[in-house]
């Protein structure tokens, strides 16, 4: 896996293209060629593309479907077979029929970014209310079991996002999912839950009182059918509407099999750009993220550094750090960003890195040396002045 550096086409300046069809007559094709069998959203994109409109597309015969990419001769004649039993009329009387909103490429208030994947859904549900895809969504995801320090911190980036005015995503689920939606919505932010289940179903069930909250403050989206239980198979396919979703994904913590990775590489596929959080290397939940930082991910450093990273921050750049943004050991930037401009208690700082007492103590015995922190009354720690 690689991640690009620099790219050269940054997220969030280039302007989305909407794909074609973008009108009501077009929404009931979308509903009845993904029914057929064979169609995924590969090649339903395939299809806009070269037919200019699905309600064209519909028309075609075999020969014609046969010049799609990634449509032979037999796909070809099995759509043939499949149209006269289809009604797409009739499928988008049916679709609407649970009373639950849902969003086709067709409709004006699909994000535009999503229409950018490769494989776009055809169909997505949409309970509590869809934000503004112009202001800037990030995903915010991670493990389902963050240590002290994980949680501090997406609290703390996902309030900051939510206050720059950013649209926070995540999966609803447990741990850092469920903490990024719940601190975007103490800071007055609008998030978005994307699930794996119908927007119908609370999952897990413990979310429920987050659940209602979001669809105060924002959407929870899907494009399951209202009614689908939780299954194993479709988280990854969530994580990449996820990713598709936003202009950057940030990784707060994940061990080295965990399910953010499958959103981080998807946002690196789809050119986006992805930011992980680094973490204290005897730390399991880190060693994704170190992976990810390793491979090319930009680094979590700050709040202000990644605000101006996202191209978040307005007006003139802040006041120069100190020199290197403190000390470059990775163990005294871990407690070089946890203090901030915060006093904290040993106990605090052990809580926070899971660092042992004895190589906590000779780090930052080490850090006062050099002068980056000074020790306080009580064995409390802030940086140096």
């Amino acid at each position: 896996m690689s991640f690009p550096l620099s790219p050269s086409d940054p997220v969030g300046k280039r302007e989305p293209s909407r794909g074609p069809g973008h009108e009501e007559r077009e929404r009931p094709y979308w509903l009845a060629w993904a029914r057929i069998k064979g169609i995924g959203p590969h090649r339903l994109k395939r299809l806009v593309e070269f037919f200019g409109s699905l309600k064209q597309a519909w028309q075609a015969d075999a020969l014609d479907l046969q010049q799609v990419e990634g449509i032979g001769p037999t796909l070809a004649q099995a759509i043939v077979s499949a149209r006269p039993g289809l009604d797409p009329e009739e499928i988008l009387e049916q679709t609407q029929k649970p009373g639950i909103p849902f969003l086709t490429p067709a409709d004006p208030g699909y994000p535009p970014l999503l229409w950018e994947l490769p494989d776009p859904p055809p169909l997505l549900y949409v309970l509590g209310e869809c934000p503004d895809w112009q202001q800037p969504a990030i995903a915010v995801v991670g493990t389902r079991a963050p240590t002290s320090y994980g949680r501090l911190w997406t609290q703390k980036v996902s309030a900051a996002l939510a206050e720059a005015g950013c649209v926070v995503v995540s999966g609803l689920a447990t741990g850092i999912d469920g903490i990024a939606h719940q601190a975007c919505l103490e800071a007055g932010g609008k998030t978005v839950a994307v699930v794996g289940t119908g927007v119908d179903q609370v999952y897990p069930a413990h979310h429920r009182s987050l659940y209602r909250r979001i669809l105060e403050q924002g959407a929870v989206l899907s494009e399951y059918p209202p009614g689908t239980p939780p299954a194993k198979e479709h988280f990854p396919q969530r994580n990449r509407i996820i990713a598709g979703l936003c202009r950057a994904t940030l990784v707060m913590e994940a061990p080295e099999r965990s399910g953010a990775l499958i959103t981080a590489h998807l946002a690196n596929h789809y050119g986006r750009e992805v930011y992980a959080l680094p973490g204290n290397i005897d730390t399991a939940a880190a060693r994704g993220c170190l992976q990810l930082i390793r491979n090319g991910a930009g680094m979590i450093l700050g709040i202000e550094e990644l605000l101006q990273e996202l191209d978040l921050v307005q007006g003139s750049p802040p006041p120069e750090q100190p020199p290197s943004f403190g000390p470059s050991d990775p163990q005294q930037q871990l407690l070089w960003q946890l203090l901030g401009n915060e006093i904290l208690s040993l106990d605090a700082l052990v809580q926070a890195t899971q660092m042992d007492i004895a190589t906590l103590s000779s780090t930052l015995l080490l850090m006062e040396l050099e002068g980056w922190l000074v020790q306080l009354p009580g064995m409390r720690y802030q940086r140096a002045r």
